[in-house]
């Protein structure tokens, strides 16, 4: 939750940065985007790392340089210093395919579905909790106040990693394709630079058109990488497997309708009243409107694995969906009034907590133990692009349309990117047969509706317990994949 608060909390303040460090809006918006580009490359490859070397250790040391990065960012008196520290905080954002990969290793598989919901719920509730931040901190001690927030959050929490956090040996596999790598964070940072700036640029600048130029070469010369080395950074086939590829279009669409929202609620509140449709409220008041729905955001996720257990993944991603687009809709039809705002954002933040452990808990169940931390790290990635379309393209929708209609607009665009969402869920795998152990634990054994074989694991000394087992069932599973736990 502090590395989501770090990645949120300048964007409230960056009038206050601007003026501070004496820069341009571009310039002072850069300490976002600075922060963003380093956390998109640097997932997929902490990710990676973790399955190699043990997500703690991995953990650890992605924690301390995130920690120090936030602390040369509150520090910072010039913009270069600034963007170093935010920089260096966006290698936290690995912190979540490590996080994935712990529970995976140390949480019981009855349990494990609940605290994938809860991990994902946090990056949402980290970025509500700037906004209800940022208005008091701003206003009774000064903007640089508000990034030594995060760092206060994150110093006990590289300890109690420390302390908590359980070893589990490094796992047998070949090393990170550093070329894959470069190549991998060459068209991506250029295809975001050029998403970023294409309002201040211009979308059709030679600026921007280079980025995105650049942007098709490299990732075609990845592409191409990917698919012949032994051991890549993304294994591609792995991405195209059927509860990989729903999960990470689903949670692009979801990234999407978050951060839309994160900005057109907060604009329509602070909107001077005399325009007809704005409330001329506060920063607070814009803030305490994304309190309830940060809370409903959180307890979805919590709730999440008991739906998980019950209905599936796949159902409670529908379900997410559903009620996520049923918010936007409302709020198409009527927002005269706060109380309807505030319907339409607890709609949305239940439903999204509801996606977001979803879609985190299909991947998970999709893959290979060793390709957890990778797959996830994708995963948040693919997020984080969607928050980043999020953002611009409704920024566009109201700056294009004038008035009303333009913000009626936006929440109708975010509506229709969360419907699009339902088929994805629907095609999404069923959840996996459950069979009983002889000491009653339950594990999944089913079927692998796609053809995957992630179910299978096999840690350590596991011993199959198979006395009382039919032989016709015994054989079927292991035909189809048997989840072990070494536990056993």
């Amino acid at each position: 939750m502090a590395y989501s608060l770090s990645m949120a909390v300048v964007t409230p303040a960056l009038p206050q940065i601007q003026g501070g460090l004496h820069t341009t809006p571009a310039g002072a918006a850069w300490s976002l985007t600075a922060m963003t580009l380093s956390a998109a490359v640097a997932t997929p490859v902490v990710g990676r790392l973790g399955d190699l070397h043990g997500p703690r250790r991995v953990l650890l040391a992605v924690l301390l340089v995130s920690l120090a990065g936030m602390v040369v960012a509150a520090l910072a008196t010039t913009v270069p210093a600034m963007l170093a520290g935010r920089a260096l905080s966006g290698v936290g954002g690995g912190v979540f395919p490590l996080a994935y990969t712990i529970i995976r290793d140390v949480v019981p598989p009855a349990r494990t579905a609940s605290a994938i919901g809860l991990m994902s719920s946090m990056l949402g509730l980290g970025g509500a909790v700037s906004w209800c931040l940022a208005g008091p901190i701003i206003d009774l001690l000064g903007w640089r106040w508000l990034l030594w927030a995060p760092v206060a959050g994150l110093a006990p929490g590289v300890a109690l990693a420390w302390w908590i956090v359980p070893r589990s040996a490094p796992r047998k596999a070949a090393g990170v394709d550093w070329y894959g790598a470069a190549l991998f964070a060459a068209w991506l940072v250029a295809a975001l630079t050029a998403l970023t700036q294409g309002m201040d640029w211009g979308w059709t600048s030679p600026g921007v058109l280079g980025l995105l130029a650049l942007s098709a070469v490299t990732a075609a010369a990845w592409l191409r990488v990917e698919g012949r080395v032994a051991a890549p950074l993304v294994d591609l086939r792995l991405m195209r497997a059927r509860g990989v590829w729903t999960a990470n279009a689903a949670s692009l669409l979801s990234g999407y309708a978050l951060m839309a929202g994160g900005l057109l609620f907060p604009l329509l509140v602070q909107l001077p009243a005399d325009t007809g449709y704005g409330f001329g409220g506060t920063a607070t008041q814009a803030a305490l409107l994304q309190l309830p729905a940060s809370v409903g955001m959180t307890l979805a996720g919590m709730t999440a694995g008991l739906l998980d257990r019950r209905i599936g993944s796949r159902m409670v991603l529908l379900g997410g969906a559903l009620t996520t687009g049923l918010g936007y809709a409302f709020v198409v039809f009527q927002h005269a009034a706060m109380w309807q705002l505030y319907v339409g954002g607890l709609a949305r933040g239940i439903g999204l907590g509801f996606a977001y452990a979803a879609v985190a808990n299909l991947v998970v169940a999709a893959v290979p133990a060793g390709e957890t931390g990778a797959a996830t790290g994708i995963n948040t990635l693919v997020r984080t692009v969607g928050a980043s379309l999020g953002t611009q393209i409704s920024a566009v929708v109201v700056a294009g349309v004038p008035g009303d209609a333009g913000y009626t607009a936006g929440f109708a665009v975010s509506a229709a990117v969360m419907a699009a969402v339902l088929p994805l869920a629907l095609l999404a795998p069923r959840r996996r047969n459950r069979t009983r152990t002889r000491n009653g634990a339950r594990h999944d054994a089913g079927p692998r509706p796609d053809g995957a074989c992630g179910s299978e694991r096999l840690d350590g000394a596991a011993r199959l317990r198979v006395e009382d087992a039919p032989a016709d069932q015994l054989f079927g599973q292991l035909g189809r994949g048997l989840v072990i736990d070494d536990r056993e």
